[in-house]
């Protein structure tokens, strides 16, 4: 490895932040993967971040477009979803599950939302099935998506606009936002 290939701090940060939620949210849902894609608005693509599970050895860096599969309709509408039998599932895009080598029978989905601005997806793949049995489940994924959301915008800040260098929380917001960061590695760690 070369000076020049090794992660930054900041994109260290990340990947670390980034893999404790999938797999936290892989054990909380009893599913057989995880995964959170980041939007990269530039190239309109969904890029895998984390994975655990499932497909972990080789699919980071993956990329698709990012209005295709249920991954893209959640990036797009902003809203989390469930889909008991993917089989049935018009929205689900068997190719591109192909392309990954594991097709799931079932998921859930939910937007990483931050100041309103969708940057990305958290998916668990093949939930147990008590843990996909309501809108409570759900609600669980989305509210740990927008936790998760809220802490990689301060472990990492993503820039605004293209071009843009993004923009440092300050004062009080930057306290708030590391006391979420500080609540959500107690509850990735059991300890909150």
């Amino acid at each position: 490895m070369t000076l020049a290939s090794l992660p930054t701090p900041g994109e260290a940060a990340r990947h670390e932040l980034l893999q404790s939620v999938v797999d936290v949210a892989r054990a909380i849902f009893g599913a057989a993967a995880s995964s959170v894609f980041l939007l990269d608005e530039e190239a309109d693509e969904l890029v895998f971040q984390a994975v655990s599970g499932e497909g972990e050895e080789f699919l980071v860096g993956r990329r698709f477009p990012a209005g295709r599969g249920i991954a893209g309709w959640v990036a797009t509408s902003g809203e989390p979803m469930v889909v008991d039998d993917l089989v049935s599932d018009p929205s689900f895009d068997r190719s591109l599950a192909e392309s990954t080598a594991y097709v799931p029978q079932a998921l859930m989905a939910a937007p990483l939302i931050s100041d309103s601005r969708v940057l990305g997806v958290l998916e668990v793949l093949d939930p147990s099935p008590q843990a996909r049995s309501g809108v409570r489940e759900l609600d669980l994924l989305a509210m740990f998506a927008r936790q998760a959301a809220a802490a990689l915008r301060v472990a990492a800040p993503v820039p605004v606009a293209a071009g843009s260098t993004g923009r440092m929380l300050d004062g009080a917001r930057r306290e708030d936002a590391l006391q979420l960061l500080g609540s959500l590695e107690r509850l990735l760690r059991g300890t909150g």
